[in-house]
């Protein structure tokens, strides 16, 4: 893959993480889309129900190879040519979802989508990353999930307009991920290269012993205790609290109709009316998370995050406890789940194997969603079982993230560029100290 030539001129900082920040958009409608649109072709085309799971399971593992794959070659050929190739991906699959006619141009269409989708998102989270600086890089990575929630309520909204219309809206819901994705193909053509990776690039080519240079690969990843602690804190973490989020995603319908007694209509608009909540949660992590209080509110989520899977256990599932439950749930979620996730990867590597580990964490976290995926159906019928393994499991991740970063560690863009050498010894003498104060950094 060759590298496609970019523009001189550096954009703002806002403009990347919007256009880069749309790989979280895409990935967030792409799912939703399809597990409506999907449905509605199941009535209208004629897909069977082991077709119709067959479809649900390609799109999973093709967003997870597409991670692993995306990340790792994000950080051999470059950020730039990457996401232009998956955003190109994501357009021809959802043109094909738009125009198939049978299950074998639908399987096709959905494995591109989710290859690209999937190798989009590692990939694009570093540019972010790598255009920031120590005072923003968080906020601007949080800007992603907030477009990520935006993906979901677009999907959402434009089903409760089109569902109704037969095969049509099955039709229009992929489109609105193809338009979406050729409009940021558009604007990313005024993305640069990452200056950090073209200097890593650069270095590593002359033979530079600097980190950023030398530090590249699975080898260096699983071999170094730098990188592997946090490596598999970010894996225990993620995995085990997507869990709960994933469960709630798919089977939060299935769940509400029948252990709550509400009609699907009423969990729909529940869901809509709480919405604006997670765009506050949002900005409010965007605002502490730049700041020495990040670990103090990850703590907050953290038991937030954990006790709303207990309410339904304890106090029954009730209207009033489901309602709580999710009000709690996305309040938790925003300080100690995915976005977290994604500031901690950002700033746990170096440049050259960066969007490699982030996409390996997504890809396992998928895979494993899927797998429990499979015998969640069964446990809903007894559903305060279900939710106490979600307490339990979601509680373990937690823990993991909390001792896995609660004495931080040193922000590695701090020493990306110095001597392999230079930088242990002050890594060291800083005690790996990421969440102290920008002033309190290493220089």
């Amino acid at each position: 893959m060759s590298a496609v030539p970019a523009p001189t001129r550096a954009p703002h900082l806002w403009w990347v993480a919007t256009v880069c920040g749309m790989a979280s958009f895409i990935d967030a409608a792409a799912i939703v889309s399809s597990g409506i649109a999907l449905v509605i072709y199941q009535q209208t085309i004629g897909l069977t129900d082991g077709q119709l799971g067959a479809l649900s399971a390609a799109l999973t593992l093709s967003i997870a190879i597409g991670a692993i794959s995306g990340g790792r070659l994000g950080d051999r050929f470059g950020r730039r040519a990457v996401f232009l190739v998956t955003m190109v991906m994501v357009i021809i699959g959802a043109t094909l979802l738009v125009l198939a006619g049978g299950f074998a141009s639908l399987m096709v269409g959905t494995i591109l989508l989710g290859l690209g989708s999937g190798a989009d998102l590692p990939v694009s989270l570093a540019t972010i990353s790598e255009a920031a600086t120590d005072a923003n890089r968080g906020k601007l990575l949080g800007f992603s999930q907030i477009l990520w929630t935006g993906g979901i309520l677009s999907s959402t909204a434009i089903s409760a307009i089109v569902g109704g219309m037969g095969r049509l809206g099955g039709q229009l819901l992929f489109a609105q991920v193809g338009v979406a994705a050729l409009l940021v193909l558009l604007a990313r053509l005024t993305i640069p290269e990452s200056a950090s990776w073209s200097a890593a690039h650069s270095e590593r080519k002359a033979g530079a012993r600097t980190v950023r240079a030398e530090r590249t690969g699975l080898k260096d990843l699983l071999g170094d205790r730098l990188y592997l602690m946090p490596f598999l804190a970010l894996l225990g973490f993620y995995t085990l609290t997507n869990l709960g989020a994933n469960t709630g995603g798919q089977f939060g319908t299935l769940i509400a109709v029948n252990a709550v007694g509400i009609s699907v209509q009423l969990n729909s608009t529940i869901g809509l009316v709480l919405f604006p909540l997670g765009f506050v949660w949002a900005l409010l992590f965007m605002r502490i998370v730049d700041t020495p209080r990040r670990m103090t509110w990850f703590v907050i989520g953290a038991v937030a995050l954990a006790v709303s899977y207990l309410l339904p256990v304890v106090l029954g599932f009730s209207l009033p406890v489901w309602i709580a439950m999710q009000v709690i749930n996305g309040f938790g979620g925003a300080f100690a789940f995915e976005a977290m996730m994604k500031v901690w990867s950002q700033e746990s590597f170096p440049t050259l194997m960066r969007s490699s580990a982030q996409g390996t964490v997504i890809a396992v976290a998928r895979v494993v969603a899927a797998g429990a995926a499979t015998v969640t159906p069964v446990l809903s019928h007894t559903p305060r079982v279900l939710y106490l393994c979600i307490f339990a499991v979601a509680s373990i991740g937690l823990l993991i993230g909390y001792l896995g970063f609660r004495k931080g560690r040193a922000n590695l863009f701090d020493v990306e560029a110095k001597d392999l050498a230079e930088a242990q010894v002050e890594l060291m003498a800083q005690g790996h100290r990421r969440d102290a104060p920008a002033s309190a950094r290493l220089p």
